[in-house]
């Protein structure tokens, strides 16, 4: 069951890819907050001294740092594995639970990212030789239960899609945001920035 889904490069209930269930609450920015803040008693990985919540503000700082101005990468970089912290959350399913609970709030340019980060690695193991080379052994396993690496068609398929490069920048910094003891912004700085997407993402009725 989760073979099929791991393998899929397209995006459900992001807008990038096809109509949107009416069905697409999601998570409000509070509730965001709250559930990135829980992270913190959430190891990233069994071995590393970092946390969930020490990763997501590492992943947004170096992207903040690297691309400013660009809000929504940003964004993107804060929320990408809040997948994970959600009940039920797993390694095969953590992208696009993700990317379903941002995009009413974030908009389908956050949530289309997100949702592809991990289509990413798989293109990058498949089409960068020393790429395998840097990922932790915890993202190594869950490569595995993601599908693997990409063949050919898949990622021919990935790259069309227009957020693909988007997903990519994102991967990297993900890959780079696991430093134990890193001082970076703490949660509160994010707060206006979600809001200001979520004042443009949500439309009255």
């Amino acid at each position: 069951m989760a073979g099929p889904r791991a393998r899929g490069v397209t995006v459900p209930a992001t807008g990038e890819n096809g109509p949107v269930s009416e069905h697409t609450a999601g998570l409000s920015v509070d509730e965001i907050m709250d559930l990135l803040a829980s992270g913190a008693a959430r190891s990233l990985n069994p071995d590393a001294g970092v946390s969930q919540l020490d990763h997501a503000l590492q992943t947004a700082s170096l992207l903040e740092h690297d691309f400013p101005g660009d809000h929504e990468l940003a964004a993107a970089g804060l929320v990408h594995d809040i997948g994970h912290l959600l009940p039920g959350g797993t390694d095969e399913a953590h992208a696009t639970d993700a990317a379903r609970e941002v995009r009413r709030v974030l908009g389908s340019r956050v949530a289309g990212m997100v949702g592809l980060h991990v289509a990413a690695k798989r293109y990058l193991v498949a089409t960068d030789g020393g790429y395998g080379g840097i990922l932790t052994a915890d993202s190594v396993v869950s490569l595995g239960h993601q599908g693997g690496a990409m063949d050919q068609q898949e990622a021919a398929a990935f790259l069309s899609q227009p957020l693909a490069a988007g997903a990519v920048t994102l991967r990297r910094a993900d890959d780079n945001a696991k430093v134990e003891g890193l001082v970076v912004r703490d949660l509160g700085h994010w707060v206006p920035l979600l809001r200001g997407l979520s004042g443009r993402a949500v439309r009255p009725g």
